[in-house]
């Protein structure tokens, strides 16, 4: 049963942009597209998993006075591996991304799971904690990533990879005008607001 409810918790319960409101620079920032969102939250979920294993078995043994430079040591070489992988297996996603994959060493995301989670529990329930949060943070890049691209240029890109493109046309720009706004800045903070909102109202009707 706990197995069960620290997976899920990461979805809604305790959901990182929605609910704990951390990693608003790469949900606001690169999620011009629904593909570029869910990239970059797989590419933060790998950093998590790999994180979360390796600080809750090395935790007992890392003196506490350096817990948190050793935990970010952990955390940017995972991070410099996932950037190596991106540039070499998936270019156009990896340049798409830029800045915002090496980023995820100060991502509040993965040093607070290691903090506040992998190091005071086993690595089984560190794992699921990882896997959750991450799968969720994801999901939620991939949705708000989604609205912005569907509002702002009227397509939905789900895949990429060099010449292979797989994007479905919602509507064509000749019959229905994009709301250009969606795919710049405040696009972001207007679709995550709405998207708060909306959980929030949810959670309400649950409560009644």
């Amino acid at each position: 049963m706990r197995a069960v409810k620290e997976f899920t918790k990461g979805f809604w319960r305790e959901n990182a942009s929605l609910v704990l409101l951390l990693g608003m620079c790469p949900t606001l920032a690169v999620t011009t597209s629904a593909f570029n969102g869910l990239g970059m939250g797989l590419a933060t979920t790998a950093v998590l998993l790999g994180s979360n294993v390796i600080i809750s078995l090395i935790a007992g043994i890392i003196p506490k006075k350096v817990r948190i430079p050793s935990y970010i040591v952990v955390i940017a070489t995972l991070v410099t591996l996932v950037d190596m992988f991106m540039a070499a297996y998936a270019p156009d996603l990896h340049s798409a991304l830029g800045l915002f994959i090496p980023l995820i060493v100060v991502n509040c995301i993965i040093l607070g799971r290691a903090e506040a989670f992998a190091s005071r529990n086993s690595v089984f329930y560190s794992f699921l904690d990882a896997l959750g949060i991450g799968l969720g943070f994801a999901i939620t890049l991939f949705v708000v990533g989604a609205i912005r691209e569907i509002l702002g240029n009227g397509t939905l890109t789900v895949f990429q990879y060099k010449e292979t493109l797989i994007n479905f046309v919602i509507y064509h720009k000749e019959t229905i005008k994009p709301i250009t706004v969606f795919i710049l800045a405040p696009g972001a903070f207007l679709t995550l607001g709405f998207l708060l909102a909306l959980k929030n109202y949810i959670d309400n009707l649950i409560k009644n």
